[in-house]
């Protein structure tokens, strides 16, 4: 393990300062000078009492100090990807690197602390991470983050793994999945890619688990700080006698994954309850195997902290075929409603709605309506439900779906290319069930996304937005393989059908910066690179290795076009249907055609703009104070076309200062905004794109505000630095 340490003088006053015993729940409760967890304070309010940094100076701002990770810094290397908030707790930032090593850095100067390389211990395995855990009582002071499909602890003053925490300071995020079921969990993808939360001495975590067929269940689990023992667990996928459970079909806990939560959640320590949202069941966009309603996917979720047991359930989605999973953490806000204050939970979703609802009993505070919903259409085998709920206020925040008035006419070209894709399809509903036909969505990637929500003391709520509408097919999997068994389909190709095409698409053609077209890859790769990638994963690419190295040796054959061995020909494609489902829980007979976003020839979105969003809402009463397109391209703005928003990923900060701080666009711009008007008040162009939700923070009475530079999303450019900004 390698570590750098500031001055020994400096460190012996930093673990008195550490060491004291206070209550660290309390302390979360109130963030002051700290920004001490995900979200910034228990309640995810994303807020900060600091005013240093003001409406009236903010233009003055400088960048303070830079911090590079190390890593990132070649151009041709992509797919590694900043999305962490860092916390800071007592002077002291802790947050991660694109490759995932965890590290503390001096807050007022940015220099290093301390580093830890968690692939020194397993094998690595990389993915997005958002942030981590801090944890301290009686003098003993922890951090909490994964990498891949372990769980650490390690000493906050000096980076090294808490020996007495499960295995030498590891803990296997499978602990507690397999629990009644006949297959190996162990298999599956089982990842955390969001912090979760600490109330007294139980640690509560969510997960990422695969959105198909080979999709883990999605529990939730409180583990002992100290020891790393699993103290509760919540199926989110009901077992026998639990209620939800006919909601699914029989004995559908033992095939069916998914219903997890992966955005993150937040926390009420005076009531001693954590709120937390889920997302869909596998898999996505089929649900023929799991007809019902399907509790508890897509609910916003109230569980006792101590014991895990529910205290009430408010679903968003029945049955949910279009991956609209709740994105982002729940938000504890007060809000004067019917003359009196009460304590709300404000939950932003992906389909631009505002859910607000009594924060003991789940009541919706503004009215919502169960409407009938389209069922007509449907592939065959799939059941939708036949009402969906429609809250009436506050209204939506993005468009809901695609009318033939939002057909994109920046140029003839774009119009009739868009025209002509819109008359081939279904419209007229957000509900509309995928169908082979297809249906021209939005949301499936945002409204709001995992980036989170910001929310003032008086009950004024921020959420940035997307407005990217996908082009949604159906595919019938098994004539597909049949088509394919007859016309000797390789077994690699054959692998690369049941595995990958879901998000690359049947036609290696990708859908989007997340699912990159796959197309003569080997003109951009090595072999070598290619079998990393699958094997360890990277940004949104899960790893496989719970894949054997002769099927992903064939994947790499189909992708490469290179001849299969005669030992790998010699099977036929049958064989390969048999054994790369038997593996998986569950197989559906219906997949979608890959995560397909819809855009014009040039390159941009399908629709008219605005294409991103910043919204500012009032939750007293439901009303919108101001909406703002969220970044621009300067090729269009050098055209004389107003700023357009773009696709923007990572959230928003409120500051006392009147201030909101938000990176997440495309045009690697960070900005303040007046939190009052929505007007821009300041810009700083990043060396990299900030695809990360920022934080602020106070060390000898001087304020800072910190993003991580990342970059790499979108097929930007990569960057690895965080930088830090302060009034000179």
């Amino acid at each position: 393990m390698k570590h750098s340490f500031r001055s020994r003088a400096l460190v012996v006053a930093a673990a008195i300062v550490l060491g004291c015993s206070s209550s660290h729940d309390e302390r979360n409760d109130h963030t002051g000078d700290d920004w001490p967890v995900y979200g910034g304070n228990n309640a995810g309010n994303r807020y900060s009492p600091l005013d240093q940094i003001n409406v009236a100076n903010v233009s003055q701002l400088k960048v303070a100090w830079q911090y590079h990770t190390g890593e990132n810094s070649d151009p041709n290397e992509r797919g590694y990807e900043i999305q962490c908030q860092p916390i800071i707790v007592d002077g002291v930032l802790y947050a991660t690197s694109p490759k995932l090593k965890v590290f503390a850095l001096d807050a007022a100067t940015g220099k290093e602390v301390w580093r830890f390389d968690p692939f020194e211990y397993i094998e690595p395995r990389y993915h997005q991470n958002r942030g981590v855990v801090y944890w301290r009582e009686n003098g003993d002071e922890r951090i909490f983050f994964t990498a891949g499909s372990s769980l650490f602890a390690l000493n906050a003053k000096t980076g090294e793994l808490k020996a007495d925490f499960g295995e030498g300071g590891i803990v296997s995020l499978y602990t507690g999945l397999d629990e009644g079921l006949d297959h190996d969990v162990s298999k599956l993808m089982v990842i955390a890619t969001t912090p979760g939360v600490v109330y007294k001495d139980i640690l509560i975590m969510g997960s990422r688990v695969s959105e198909f067929g080979d999709a883990a269940p999605g529990h939730i689990r409180g583990f002992n700080t100290r020891t790393g023992k699993l103290e509760w667990l919540f199926h989110t996928i009901p077992r026998p006698g639990e209620f939800g459970y006919d909601t699914w079909p029989p004995e559908a806990y033992n095939y069916m994954g998914g219903a997890n939560n992966w955005a993150g959640m937040t926390l009420d320590t005076k009531r001693g309850v954590v709120y937390l949202g889920t997302g869909s069941p596998s898999t996505d966009f089929y649900g023929g195997g799991r007809h019902g309603q399907n509790l508890f996917g897509n609910c916003i979720l109230a569980l006792d902290a101590l014991t895990g047991k529910r205290k009430w359930h408010f679903q968003t989605i029945h049955h949910d075929l279009w991956d609209r999973d709740i994105p982002n953490p729940p938000n504890l806000i007060q809000v004067r409603h019917g003359g009196r204050m009460i304590d709300a939970v404000a939950q932003a979703t992906k389909d631009g709605l505002i859910y607000v609802l009594d924060r003991d009993t789940g009541e919706p505070l503004f009215p919502v309506e169960e409407r009938p919903v389209p069922v007509e259409g449907a592939v065959p085998g799939e059941a939708p439900w036949p009402t969906q709920p429609y809250p009436l206020k506050p209204e939506p925040f993005a468009r809901q779906y695609f009318t033939e008035a939002d057909i994109n006419d920046l140029d003839p070209e774009s119009y009739e290319f868009v025209k002509k894709r819109f008359l081939q399809t279904r419209s007229g509903n957000k509900f509309i069930p995928p169908s082979v036909e297809g249906t021209l969505v939005f949301h499936i990637g945002g409204g709001a996304e995992w980036g989170g929500t910001a929310a003032d003391p008086d009950g004024i709520f921020y959420v940035n937005s997307n407005e990217m509408p996908w082009d949604l097919r159906m595919l019938d999997l098994e004539t597909s393989m049949k088509e394919r068994r007859n016309a000797q389909l390789s077994r690699g190709e054959a692998l690369y059908a049941t595995h990958c095409a879901v998000c690359h698409g049947a036609d290696l053609q990708g859908g989007g910066s997340n699912n990159p077209s796959l197309v003569d890859v080997g003109k951009r790769l090595q072999r070598k690179d290619i079998a990393a990638v699958i094997q360890s994963g990277k940004g949104m690419m899960p790893s496989f290795q719970h894949m054997d190295e002769f099927r992903r040796e064939a994947i790499i054959n189909f992708l490469l076009k290179t001849d299969e061995p005669e030992d790998m020909h010699n099977r036929s494609a049958a064989g390969v249907e048999e054994d790369t489902t038997s593996r998986f829980p569950y197989v559906a007979p219906w997949v979608n055609n890959g995560q397909v976003q819809f855009r014009t020839p040039a390159g941009y979105p399908g629709v008219k703009p605005p294409w991103g969003t910043l919204n500012a809402v009032d939750l007293n009463t439901g009303e919108y104070l101001w909406k703002v397109p969220l970044g621009e391209f300067p090729a269009l703005t050098a055209k004389g076309i107003p700023p357009t928003g773009t696709e923007n990923h990572g959230g928003p900060i409120v500051t006392a200062g009147g201030l909101l701080f938000i990176g997440a666009t495309q045009d690697e711009l960070f900005r303040a905004f007046d939190k009052k008007t929505g007007a821009i008040l300041w810009t700083y162009q990043l060396p990299a794109g900030a695809f990360a939700t920022p934080a602020t923070y106070s060390v000898n009475g001087k304020q800072y505000v910190v993003v991580a530079a990342g970059g790499t999303k979108y097929g930007l450019k990569p960057g690895g630095s965080y930088i830090a900004f302060a009034l000179e």
